[in-house]
């Protein structure tokens, strides 16, 4: 019988590439991130643990909170409401008339001239992805 060293038995449990990475599917990787967070243990220990390097695993890692971080935006989450707004006139012909929109994190948008909207339509896809 054979002794094996640890790298070749972790390459017959895990999918490496010709280079020998570790494959990973995505699905897999989240079960991993999910389990690490519940181990106490540090990311160094938990990367040698399941058999990826640990600049792998920290890559891992930070994806995924930027993933996190991308979908929480200041829109995100936030359900559109749409309210109806009457615009008349109370005051003279100098009476300043003006649009405000209020969104969710305290912004708030003053339209006071019809060429602004494609701006603020510009404005709001870019919170979207925020």
């Amino acid at each position: 019988m054979t002794s094996t060293t640890g790298e070749e038995e972790i390459s017959t449990f895990l999918k490496t590439d010709r280079l020998g990475r570790v494959c990973v599917t995505r699905e897999r990787r989240e079960e991993l991130l999910d389990e690490f967070e519940r181990s106490g243990l540090s990311g160094a220990e938990f990367a040698a643990l399941i058999g990826v390097k640990y600049t792998t695993f920290s890559g891992w890692r930070q994806r995924r909170d930027r993933e996190k971080k991308d979908a929480s935006g200041p829109l995100s989450g936030a359900p559109l409401r749409l309210v109806e707004a009457v615009v008349g006139s109370s005051g003279g012909e100098d009476a300043q008339k003006a649009i405000f929109i209020e969104l969710p994190g305290e912004i708030r948008v003053k339209l006071s001239h019809a060429s602004q909207v494609p701006l603020v339509c510009a404005l709001l896809k870019s919170l979207e992805r925020c």
